[in-house]
């Protein structure tokens, strides 16, 4: 069974925010605007998502 993906891309500067928000993008291999990253879908990955949820857009599940 494969596992499941998502497909993340940053919307939103990290400049004049919070040092833990910088981080979290960082975590999730995401840093310049408009790039992409293929996350595992976990409910770790997820809480990052939410934590900067106005910063990034997920922009499918890719199977």
């Amino acid at each position: 069974m494969a596992t499941k993906t998502l497909r993340v891309e940053q919307i939103g500067s990290p400049i004049r925010r919070e040092g833990d928000q910088r981080a979290t993008l960082i975590g999730l291999k995401l840093n310049k605007l408009h790039r992409v990253a293929t996350l595992e879908d976990t409910p770790s990955v997820r809480g990052m998502i939410r934590k900067v949820h106005h910063l990034v857009r997920v922009l499918d599940d890719a199977a």
